[in-house]
């Protein structure tokens, strides 16, 4: 029940109003999570609810507002509905047998997505889904079942329709660096303590990698950034590979033997939730960068700045010096993200520990569709250090794909 948001198969319900979206979550959980009320709205902002849905594992139920909710603030409501699209890795349509266009609608983008779906016909006792609908949901090979949600009626069979569904892939784990170093094989993690490590713990994608290294049999030394020569003198052999927080770069780059692999937290992240040949390529947009261009930058958490923050202060500042002017920055916080980006010359993401992999993955591509093109904190880094071929070379499809970004550059300069 501890296991982070980001972790967890992120479970969508979207419908109209009333048709018993919070009534089945309520069902499905065994517990009174979202109100519910013969009133139609009575959802205004998403519900979140994690749980064990065994065999499957930790998920998160997100019960939205009604995707035919009306008037400014209905408006505003259905756009963060459609902000929980992005995050959602399988999408359950509930209806009361009324088939519409809001329905078809929904089908549709998920489809586009390829989120697997299912549909729901609630409030079975009261009417009989249409002929029509049903053959075209079998046509499409969309699984469906009939409840009563609220007297808990046709319950199990939504959970299993909840278990086949769910995306084959979620049921793999995805290493973050134990495949790097192997069984019985040695990283050094390098942990800067600064104003941004929580009193008395260290950050998400630390704690993380290093559970993924004890998962992997792999053993791990965690040193700070000013001890990484001393701990390495003590190794009898060298390390399978150095990680260090992407602001602690050109240090660690300069106390790292050559021959030792080095990369950075983010950049492990960049590959865990998204796509990192991706934001490898994107880091080479730097070349191309020129005063007055906008730059997003866009953060998965909300915190609060600090003197020297990392995006704020000192990737603004190295981009500045790069283009030898001022570049237009905005950041986003959270599941905030621009619904236009065509104004945008780069975007710049943080590692994204706090989302899941579906919203990044949604991000990347709505990226990819305006030709913006996208980074990560930890590769840009690396790129206006100087070190990107070493912090890349640990994942040759990525270390290509900027090395020809970058030729691609140099051809045009010339």
């Amino acid at each position: 029940m501890r296991t982070p948001k980001s972790l967890r198969l992120h479970i969508g319900l979207f419908g109209r109003r009333n048709v018993g979206k919070s009534s089945l979550l309520n069902a499905i959980t065994r517990q009174s999570v979202s109100i519910v009320s013969e009133h139609a709205g009575t959802t205004t902002d998403p519900v979140e609810k994690p749980m064990e849905l065994l065999p499957l594992g930790p998920v998160l139920f997100i019960d939205t507002a009604g995707i035919d909710d009306v008037g400014t603030l209905g408006g505003l409501r259905v756009q963060k509905t459609r902000r929980a699209f992005d995050r959602t890795d399988l999408a359950v349509l509930i209806t009361d047998a009324h088939w519409g266009e809001f329905e078809v609608a929904i089908l549709d983008e998920f489809a586009a997505r390829e989120v697997p779906l299912i549909v729901v016909f609630n409030k079975a006792d009261l009417q009989e889904p249409p002929a029509d609908v049903l053959a075209l949901l079998d046509e499409r090979g969309i699984a469906h079942v009939r409840t009563v949600a609220s007297e808990r009626e046709g319950i199990l069979d939504f959970r299993q329709a909840l278990l086949d569904a769910a995306p084959a892939e979620w049921l793999e784990s995805p290493a973050i660096a134990s495949d790097l170093v192997g069984p019985g094989g040695v990283a050094v993690l390098v942990v800067p303590i600064d104003k941004e490590a929580p009193k008395g713990r260290i950050i998400l994608p630390q704690v993380q990698t290093i559970r993924d290294l004890l998962d992997g049999a792999a053993l791990c030394m965690v040193a700070r950034d000013s001890e990484l020569p001393e701990a390495l003198a003590k190794l009898s052999a060298p390390p399978q590979i150095v990680i260090t927080d992407s602001q602690a770069f050109a240090q660690v780059a300069a106390d790292t033997p050559p021959e030792v692999p080095m990369t950075s937290f983010s950049i492990l992240f960049a590959r865990l939730k998204g796509d990192l040949v991706t934001q490898a390529e994107g880091a080479a947009a730097v070349e191309s960068l020129r005063p007055g261009d906008r730059v997003l930058i866009a953060e998965a958490c909300s915190h609060h700045p600090i003197e020297d923050d990392i995006g704020r202060v000192k990737i603004p500042r190295w981009l500045n010096e790069r283009v030898a002017g001022e570049l237009a920055f905005t950041t986003a916080q959270g599941h905030d993200f621009p619904e236009d980006l065509a104004e945008y010359r780069l975007v710049i993401h943080c590692g994204s520990c706090m989302h899941n992999r579906r919203e990044m993955l949604t991000r990347l591509m709505r990226c990819r569709d305006a030709g913006v093109p996208i980074t990560n904190y930890g590769v840009l880094i690396a790129h206006v250090l100087g070190i990107a071929e070493r912090a890349l070379a640990p994942f040759p499809a990525a270390l290509e794909a900027w090395r020809a970004q970058m030729q691609e550059a140099a051809d045009a300069r010339a």
